[in-house]
C-alpha cells in the first residue's frame, strides 16, 4: 500500500490536514508558552551517541523485558485521554495495534470507550490501565477494582495531573475534553469534512458525542460546579500507599521527576516508575524528561524498574533513553498523530517506523541487544 509517511513528523503532517485546527492543537501544543514543549526535544538533540565500529551485530535483539513478560520492541503506547475524540473508538485502534506489533498498550481513564470493551477487542495489547483520582475519593477507589475485574494486569497511576493545565490556547478555541458544542467549534469541524462524517458523524449516529467512559466521576455527562472535580489536589503518600493495598498487580507511578520521590515510590511498593511530565501540557518551566532520568534511575538503583515518556520522536531518542537507564519508554503524541492520520494501520507503520530506527541506531553503535545498552555508548559533553 502506498504511504507518504516516513517519520513521526510525517504523521504530524498528516494528522494537521487531517484534524480541526482546534483539536490538532489541542493534541499539538502543550501549556502556557510551550517551553517545556520545546525543551523535552532540544534535550534530547543535545545528547550524543557514540559508535563503535567492527563489532559483528548482524543478528540484532531488539526485544525488552518490562515488569516480567518479553516485549518485541523496548517501547509501548502511554495513555492519551483524546484518542476517542482524533478517531472513533481510537483507544480500541491503538490497543489492536499495540498487540499487532507485541509492546504494551496504556488504556487512559480519560477514554471514550469503556475498559472492558477495550480488553474485549482490543486483543492482547490492553493490559495496563492509567488511573487519575477525582475528587470522588470512593469512586476512584472502585474503579481500580473494577479495572481489575476487567482483567487489567498493570494500573498506572498517574500523579502529576491534580491541577488542571493553563492552555490559553485551547481556552481561545473553545476545545475542551469532554468536547462541548459551540459555534466556532462547529464551523472548525465543518472545515475537516472527513474527520466530520468518520469520526464525529459515527459517534452521532451511535449514541452522541464521546464521553469519558471510565473516569472516576459519578456522571461525566453532566460535570458541573455541584460534581466533584475532575483532579484531587489532595493526594499524599497515604494516599499511594491506598492505592497500592487496593490492587493486586503490578503498580507504576507515572510522572516522577525528582529522583527523592522516586526513591519514595520504590519504599512505598511501586514497582515502576514512569519519568514524565506529562509530555509537557501542565507545568511549563519543569525539566525535561530526558534530563531527570539519569538521576531517578540512579537513585533508586535497580529495585524498581523506570521507564519515559514526554518528547520521543525518533528511534534514536529511544536508545538514547534505553542508554540512560530506562528499560522502556512510552509514545503519547507519536502515535495520536498516526492515529489522527490513519488508524490501526497508521499507528502500527509508526511503530515499525520507529522499530527500524531503534534497530539501525543499534547497529551504527555497533550494539547487538537492547540489553547491551549503557552509559558508556552516550558522548562526554565537551
Amino acid at each position: 500500500m502506498f504511504t507518504t509517511e516516513y517519520n513521526i513528523e510525517d504523521f504530524r503532517e498528516a494528522a494537521r490536514r487531517r484534524l480541526p485546527r482546534g483539536l490538532f492543537d489541542y493534541i499539538d501544543r502543550g501549556n502556557e508558552d510551550d517551553v517545556a514543549l520545546r525543551h523535552n526535544r532540544s534535550a534530547f538533540a543535545k545528547i550524543k551517541l557514540l559508535p563503535r565500529i567492527l563489532a559483528g551485530v548482524g543478528d540484532r535483539d531488539l526485544s525488552a523485558e518490562v515488569l516480567g513478560h518479553r516485549h518485541s520492541l523496548p517501547f509501548g503506547i502511554a495513555p492519551t485521554g483524546p484518542a476517542g475524540y482524533v478517531r472513533y473508538k481510537g483507544e480500541i485502534e491503538l490497543a489492536r495495534a499495540a498487540s499487532r506489533v507485541g509492546v504494551p498498550f496504556i488504556l487512559s481513564c480519560a477514554a471514550t470507550v469503556p475498559m472492558e470493551e477495550v480488553i474485549r477487542d482490543g486483543s492482547d495489547g490492553a493490559k495496563w490501565f492509567q488511573l487519575y483520582l477525582s475528587g470522588d475519593r470512593l469512586l476512584s477507589m472502585r474503579t481500580i477494582d473494577r479495572a481489575w475485574a476487567a482483567g487489567f494486569k498493570t494500573l498506572v497511576f498517574t500523579v502529576d495531573s491534580i491541577v488542571s493545565p493553563n492552555r490559553e490556547f485551547a481556552a481561545r478555541s473553545g476545545y475542551t475534553v469532554p468536547p462541548r458544542v459551540r459555534p466556532g467549534i462547529v464551523l472548525d469541524a465543518m472545515l475537516s469534512p472527513k474527520w466530520l462524517v468518520s469520526t464525529w458523524g459515527r459517534y452521532m449516529l451511535n449514541g452522541g458525542l464521546p464521553q469519558m467512559m471510565n473516569y472516576p466521576l459519578p456522571d461525566v455527562g453532566s460535570i458541573g460546579q455541584s460534581a466533584p472535580p475532575l483532579k484531587d489536589d489532595s493526594i499524599d503518600w497515604e494516599t499511594l500507599a491506598e492505592v497500592r493495598a487496593a490492587w493486586p498487580g503490578k503498580l507504576v507511578v507515572k510522572g516522577v521527576l525528582n529522583p527523592q520521590d522516586a526513591v519514595a515510590c520504590a519504599e512505598a511498593g511501586a514497582d515502576a516508575v514512569i519519568v514524565s511530565n506529562h509530555g509537557a501540557l501542565l507545568f511549563d518551566s519543569c525539566v525535561s524528561t530526558i534530563d531527570s532520568l539519569g538521576p531517578v534511575v540512579d537513585a533508586v538503583g535497580g529495585r524498581i524498574e523506570v521507564y519515559l515518556d514526554s518528547g520521543i520522536r525518533r528511534g534514536s531518542d529511544i536508545v538514547k533513553a534505553l542508554a540512560l537507564g530506562a528499560k522502556a519508554v512510552f509514545l503519547g503524541r507519536a502515535t495520536l498523530y498516526a492515529l489522527a492520520a490513519s488508524g490501526e494501520s497508521g499507528v502500527v507503520r509508526a511503530l515499525e517506523l520507529l522499530r527500524d530506527e531503534v534497530d539501525r541506531t543499534l547497529a551504527c553503535l555497533g550494539v547487538a541487544s537492547i540489553s547491551h545498552l549503557s552509559r558508556r555508548h552516550i558522548a562526554a559533553a565537551p
